[in-house]
């Protein structure tokens, strides 16, 4: 039995639609007091309202915003025990084609988000005696490539760097650092993509399936918990076997 969450203050950035909203969702289901940060009004007041949660609308590639986040949980819900850096683009561009402002936008939200989201958490993530972080990265980039996503992989293998480093900084405040790194998750942007294209998708995960957005939820209320509270700096992979497979004969005989 896992020590409960419930009561504890976790900010989700991103966390609207998609995995930042199924990972609100998971630990609004346990008790936590959640808020969700990102840019859209409108469809955060409609996933906090359907979650259960609060929400704050901010930019999370300008350090003002994210600062705001911090003093808005502090205000709300005391802290921040939890801080999910989810937000994420992964805007389709081709390098040949790729502009100067494409790259500063990915990596802006991306990786720079992240950086800036966990520095002004830091006063909060300190005083909670709990402190937790846990970055949304991807298998795109630490492990694969997807032609159109060099700016998105960059970004995501980045992540990682940066949690290695903030990890061994933040050991001695008490806080982890750790990641977790989705395959492909059946999301709303996945859905309207038809079934020819997802069952394709599945055809080359060896669990058969798309992993749901509760999968990612629960990864990281796992790294949330008292019991993980010695796992920092660790990269999680949450993709039902996708990254195994040499080849795609490999899995022919399954």
């Amino acid at each position: 039995m896992f020590t409960p969450v419930a009561g504890r203050s976790v900010v989700v950035t991103g966390g609207s639609k998609g995995i930042g909203k199924g990972i609100a969702r998971v630990f609004a289901r346990a008790g936590a007091n959640v808020l969700v940060a990102g840019r859209d009004e409108e469809a955060l007041k409609a996933a906090a309202a359907e979650i259960g949660a609060s929400y704050v609308v901010a930019d999370v590639s300008r350090a003002a915003d994210c600062e705001r986040i911090a003093e808005t949980a502090a205000e709300r819900h005391g802290g921040v025990d939890v801080l999910c850096a989810n937000a994420g683009i992964f805007p389709d561009k081709k390098l040949a084609e790729m502009t100067e402002a494409d790259i500063d936008e990915v990596v802006g939200v991306n990786l720079k988000g992240t950086m800036l989201c966990v520095r002004a958490s830091l006063p909060a993530l300190e005083a909670s005696g709990h402190g937790r972080v846990i970055l949304t990265s991807s298998i795109t980039g630490p492990f694969t490539g997807l032609p159109g996503w060099s700016h998105y992989g960059a970004s995501k293998a980045g992540q990682l760097g940066f949690m290695r480093t903030a990890a061994i900084e933040l050991a001695p405040k008490g806080i982890t650092v750790n990641a977790v790194l989705p395959g492909n998750i059946l999301t709303e942007g996945l859905a309207d993509l038809g079934d020819d294209y997802l069952r394709g998708m599945e055809a080359a995960i060896p669990m058969r399936r798309l992993g749901s957005v509760e999968d990612i939820g629960n990864a990281c209320l796992f790294l949330a918990t008292d019991e993980a509270a010695f796992i920092t700096g660790h990269s999680l992979v949450v993709d039902g076997g996708q990254v195994l497979p040499e080849s795609q004969d490999a899995m022919s005989g399954l």
